[in-house]
């Protein structure tokens, strides 16, 4: 049997994610496009860099994580299921899920507290590269 190794897996995983959250967005209703103009909001966590590389990756990975959508999404179907749909709040969960799937899939992962670079999935951008000399 061939050898697969975790971080294709989650890469793969991610894109499958995303393509599930567009899906349940137009199934229920809601513009596909929901999704892309909500797409940079939750990058707003790397804010948290600007303080240092331990905080920063505490607020990315907060963000990141799919613990809160997943809640958030938990809230808006037991809202719509008591009668009171509140549309937005699905629409947000979706797009976070979204978000952080994309993320997945183009090899982003959780951050260390060694800096941005250094993720779950692997070292990415410059840090990546080896040093020409």
């Amino acid at each position: 049997m061939p050898y697969l190794s975790p971080v294709a897996v989650q890469r793969v995983e991610g894109l499958v994610v995303a393509a599930f959250a567009v899906v349940v967005t137009v199934t229920a209703g809601y513009p596909w496009w929901s999704l892309l103009a909500l797409f940079l909001v939750f990058d707003l966590s790397m804010l948290g860099y600007l303080r240092g590389p331990r905080l920063g990756a505490f607020c990315y990975n907060l963000a990141h994580s799919y613990a809160l959508p997943a809640a958030l999404g938990a809230v808006a179907v037991a809202a719509a299921g008591f009668g009171d749909p509140i549309g937005w709040l699905g629409v947000l969960a979706l797009a976070w899920v979204f978000h952080i799937a994309v993320d997945r899939g183009l090899g982003y992962g959780l951050k260390t507290a060694e800096g941005f670079e250094h993720t779950h999935l692997g070292v990415i951008g410059k840090a990546r590269r080896p040093d020409p000399l």
